[in-house]
């Protein structure tokens, strides 16, 4: 590991990676990979930092230019560090659940925020980001949208990731649980495995609402997981299975890892722990597996972390548990043979 970053962009990767002896029992080898320790706060850490950095180097766009981003929270935050270091401007398209932390961390970085409040007819509120993006590109002069949803580097930023838990872990990972979103990281996790012929099963953990897997759209309060459209990254074929978690099971695992093992995150590493107990019982004795844990929680006090809150806006009462499902591995692999 390095011991002297040459600036803060260089700081990024080589998270700690921790393991979870309280939550789950002696059996269950489960570490958790802390991503909140990127210094913005979350694994778009990387892919903001290679993104921006390919398009400097490559003259795509100069110092005093304009990036032009759509997101729900942690890329706008890693585009703005990144961009303020490098000199450009940043302007980020966001819908109303972006949460009130994440809106100061963007203004105090300097980033421009539009917000859009309309969903679109189809795609909802991130085709309605998309949209606005396209406009602003037409309007801003040196202007580029660094486009997350598409931009190779994305899933690329995160072979890295892999090889970090992988050198940690001598090679020995049985099952790797992800978060989806843009699905760069999941992909890029896949490809990495692939690549390596490692045994490493991968587990993506969508949200209930979320079309990615075929299912239909829903209304969703916890940013940072699922998605109202398509993913250009996703490829089925690559991981072993699926896990649907609502927005009430994010609450309950971010406040199960607090209590347990005082590590506060952000609301899809709330869903992946979540993810993780419904299929625990699927899992061999003395299997290990990672939890890739995409943020840190201090943004999220004022939601996850608020009783008020989450009696306002999370159904506790409809939290469907779609692994009680013993047809559900099933529909995953008809889904994944009608996508190839």
């Amino acid at each position: 590991m390095r011991n002297i970053a040459t600036n803060i962009l260089d700081a990024i990767g080589h998270t700690p990676l921790v393991r979870l002896n309280n939550i789950f029992d002696d059996q269950q080898r489960v570490f958790a990979k802390l991503e909140g320790s990127n210094p913005a706060g979350s694994m778009k850490d990387r892919t903001s930092y290679l993104i921006i950095s390919e398009l400097l180097r490559n003259e795509i766009i100069g110092r005093g230019g304009t990036i032009i981003e759509s997101s729900s929270g942690n890329m706008a935050v890693g585009l703005a560090q990144a961009c303020l270091f490098y000199g450009l401007k940043l302007m980020v398209v966001v819908d109303p659940n972006l949460n009130p932390q994440t809106h100061k961390l963007l203004t105090t970085y300097g980033a421009e925020i539009i917000m859009v409040k309309e969903p679109h007819p189809e795609g909802g509120l991130l085709a309605a980001r998309l949209e606005k993006v396209k406009e602003l590109l037409v309007t801003i002069p040196n202007s580029i949208w660094s486009n997350q949803y598409g931009n190779p580097n994305n899933p690329k930023a995160h072979h890295a990731t892999m090889n970090e838990i992988m050198r940690a872990l001598h090679n020995d990972l049985d099952y790797l649980f992800i978060a989806t979103s843009t699905c760069g990281t999941l992909m890029g996790c896949a490809n990495y495995i692939e690549k390596n012929e490692l045994k490493t099963k991968l587990i993506a953990v969508d949200a209930v609402g979320s079309i990615l897997f075929g299912d239909k759209e829903g209304k969703r309060k916890i940013p940072g997981h699922g998605a109202g459209m398509p993913s250009k990254f996703l490829d089925v074929s690559k991981l072993y299975d699926v896990v649907h978690v609502s927005d009430a099971e994010c609450i309950k695992g971010c406040r199960k890892l607090l209590k347990e093992e005082a590590i506060l995150c952000g609301g899809s590493s709330g869903g992946i722990v979540s993810a993780y107990l419904k299929y625990a019982e699927r899992l061999p004795k003395n299997s290990t597996s990672v939890l890739l844990l995409p943020d840190r929680g201090e943004r999220y006090l004022d939601t996850v972390y608020n009783d008020d809150w989450v009696r306002e806006n999370i159904d506790g009462e409809n939290t469907p548990d779609t692994f009680s499902d013993p047809l559900r591995r099933t529909k995953f692999k008809t889904f994944v043979n009608a996508s190839i």
